[in-house]
């Protein structure tokens, strides 16, 4: 090896680690808010929903920059792009589920270049093909001075049989995935420190004199993970400013309510000694009418033109799956498709959402079915009902 001078990361104690520790930061001042706001970009045909319905709502980048710059302009806080690897035709059925799909970090760093407060978040499953640390610390800390410092990573480890082999590979265990992505996310950590060359031997990479720069703004890129397991959570304890998380119960929202409360305390109860904890975001489907009434009736409209086909394939791939979020959800749930589901009129879906902010939810990210016009509906009818109950604070 070089007798460079060189930075182990077991001797690394950076004196700010990352965004939260900033209080002038994108993140800091998102969280801020006592219930954030996120919209889960529908950068794949179908969005979330498997159904027929007619509607507006489209894969193409136009499209979802147009919604990021509303969801901005209503003081939303952040916008996250899902990552899947898909064959042609992609879950099939009517409407080839799935089969266009932007790729997240391309499209969440171009998002960034074009909003001015908004939060981008992308999801990466860095265990797929060849990354290497080194090449996304650079390509983030890139993203991160692009954006501003709101560019963030949802790092995924694949839970998934068919995704990897695509790449010539095949699934690893569960828990080793968690170890290989603890090993890529320190020696990333690592990098943005850079107090100086890094030299690391691990039992998964191997770096000599690596280095990037310039550093990220505040002190390294937001860090995203998804996950519902123990594994999963610890990782979370040690790396994430958020965790993404699932409904244990399933997506029908007075089952989900009630397993939550104890799921969020199993999120935050790894100890990592730094005093601090992941805030936690889940995904709701909201269905918002002007009445109760409207809104189970289009509900209804749309389980109606269920795409059976492409839900029967998805169905398939998933249970291949090993993933742990997911057991109590069922084939049905993903006609509407979210974590969980929320129906109603606009303050049925303020109460849903104060439940889920009591249940020690941090932040949502919503999905619609039809995107553009159920945004804005959702706008002028339900956020005035969440600062009123201070659940939302006026962005000025």
């Amino acid at each position: 090896m070089s007798t460079e001078p060189a930075t182990e990361i077991a001797t690394r104690t950076p004196a700010l680690c990352g965004p939260l520790d900033f209080p002038d930061s994108p993140l800091s001042k998102a969280g801020r808010q006592p219930l954030m706001l996120g919209l889960f970009l529908p950068t794949q045909t179908g969005g979330f929903s498997q159904s027929t319905y007619p509607r507006g709502t489209d894969w193409t980048f136009d499209y979802n920059r147009t919604l990021a710059l509303r969801a901005e302009s209503h003081g939303f806080e952040f916008v996250f792009g899902l990552q899947q690897w898909v064959p042609k035709g992609g879950f099939g059925g009517a409407t080839h589920y799935r089969e266009n799909f932007l790729d997240p970090f391309m499209s969440t760093v171009a998002l960034s270049a074009v909003t001015t407060r908004l939060i981008t978040i992308s999801t990466v499953h860095i265990l797929y093909g060849n990354w290497h640390p080194l090449h996304l610390a650079r390509f983030a800390a890139t993203a991160d001075h692009i954006s501003g410092g709101k560019f963030g990573l949802n790092i995924v480890t694949g839970y998934d049989a068919a995704e990897p082999l695509m790449f010539g590979m095949h699934r690893i265990a569960h828990d080793e995935r968690y170890e290989r992505a603890d090993e890529f996310a320190s020696v990333m950590e690592a990098l943005w420190e850079g107090s100086d060359n890094l030299t690391h031997e691990g039992r998964f990479y191997q770096l000599e004199n690596a280095y990037v720069s310039p550093r990220p703004r505040y002190g390294r890129p937001i860090l995203v993970s998804a996950s519902a397991s123990q594994a999963g959570f610890e990782y979370a304890a040690r790396h994430s400013d958020i965790i993404f998380t699932s409904s244990p119960a399933g997506a029908v929202f007075e089952r989900a309510i009630e397993a939550l409360p104890e799921h969020v305390k199993l999120i935050r109860a790894p100890d990592t000694g730094t005093g601090r904890s992941p805030k936690v975001v889940i995904f709701p489907l909201v269905i918002c009418r002007p009445t109760r009434e409207e809104a189970l009736a289009y509900r209804d409209a749309i389980v109606a033109q269920a795409d059976y086909e492409s839900i029967r394939a998805y169905t398939a791939r998933h249970s291949g799956g090993d993933a742990q979020g997911w057991k109590e959800h069922v084939p049905a749930d993903r006609i509407l498709g979210g974590h969980i589901q929320i129906v109603g009129d606009p303050n049925d879906v303020a109460d849903a959402l104060q439940k889920l902010h009591e249940a020690g939810i941090d932040g949502v990210q919503i999905g619609f079915y039809d995107y553009a016009p159920e945004l804005e509906f959702f706008a002028q009818n339900v956020l005035p009902l969440l600062e009123a109950r201070g659940l939302r604070l006026k962005v000025d």
